[in-house]
Parts: C-alpha cells; structure tokens; sequence
C-alpha cells in the first residue's frame, strides 16, 4: 500500500463520517419536537395515574434530588387543591432510583411508581412490584421507615433488597414528601393554589 492509497482512503472516511454525522444532525433536529411532545403527553398520563380523580394537575416548580434535576405538581379537583405528586431520586444498590409520589393535602401517601431503575435483576428491580409499591398508601412521613420484618405499619424491605428498599422508601419517597410539606406549610413556590 502506498502513501497515496492511504490518503485516499483516510480522505474517503472522513467524507463518510461527515455525511454520517450531517444525516444524524438533521434526524436529531427533525425528531427532537416530536420526542419532546411525546415525552410531554407521557408524563401527563402518569401525573393522571397517580392521582385519577384530578380534573387538571398543574406544574408548581423545579427543585434538586442528589443533584439531579425534579419537579413537582398540584393536582385540583374544580378549583379545591386534592394533593400533589413530586419527582425524587433514590441512591439505591447500583443505581438512583427515580420516582414519582402522589400524596393527599395531609401529605399521606396515595401512591408511588418508579419511573427508572437499574438495580439488580430478581432483587432490586422488585421496588416495581405492585406488591412493594402498594405499601405505601397511606403512610406519612413518620412510617416511611423500612424494616426487615413482617410491618404493616412501617415499609417491609424486599428480601435481599435492603438497600433498595430504603433507596425508595427512606431517600426517594420520604425526602419527596418531606421537601413538598415544607415547602406547601413553609409558603414557599407551592403554596399558591394551596385550599
């Protein structure tokens, strides 16, 4: 192979390579309003899941969960205020958990969904199960404590899953609901809309 052979093929990767990156270029900003838009009705429907009897679920603002960027919500019925739901992450076993948490005006629980996770298939990744997530309904701030024995009072960890248990439970749902109460009682951005 000589010098010239190397050139002209070094020149033919680059003329490919930058046809390549001009063709993702263009998909990425064609594709980008819809992904936008879709991601928009997506969330819409899960804030609606957590809390179905909501007429309308307004966003109330931005606030930082283990430095990662969260929301959170007012949900009214007519023009009375029926809870709110919040966005929080979890440092769990391999991974920040992130979910979303509806509570009623008192700041009980109703219910929580795990948007995303990366915990380990069979143990961790159990924080998804309805049989987890159902025992949070009605639990305020002072029983989102995991314990590693029968509870119905408290949140039971996942056998082999402590850590993640408590990813959800003591980090993700009591931090969420802890900074939606303070910030609602505290008259902070939330509280206007607030019955």
């Amino acid at each position: 192979m000589t010098g010239k052979d190397i050139i002209k093929i070094t020149l033919n990767l680059v003329v490919i390579y930058v046809i390549g990156g001009l063709i993702l270029a263009v998909v990425h900003a064609t594709t980008s309003p819809i992904r936008y838009k879709n991601n928009v009705i997506a969330e819409q429907k899960a804030l609606k899941l957590l809390i179905p009897e909501a007429d309308k679920i307004d966003k109330l603002g931005d606030w930082e969960s283990h430095e990662r960027h969260a929301q959170y919500w007012v949900a009214k019925k007519g023009n009375d205020t029926i809870g709110y739901i919040v966005q929080s992450f979890g440092k769990g076993y391999s991974s920040y958990i992130k979910t979303l948490i509806a509570v009623d005006k008192d700041f009980k629980v109703q219910k929580i969904e795990v948007l995303d996770e990366k915990e380990t298939p069979g143990l961790g990744d159990e924080v998804e199960t309805p049989s987890f997530k159902s025992q949070f309904k009605g639990k305020d701030l002072d029983h989102l404590k995991v314990l590693k024995t029968d509870t119905t009072e408290y949140i039971q960890a996942i056998t082999g899953a402590t850590i993640s248990s408590r990813a959800v439970t003591e980090d993700a749902v009591r931090n969420g609901v802890q900074f939606l109460k303070d910030t609602i009682q505290g008259g902070g951005a939330a509280h206007v809309g607030h019955n």
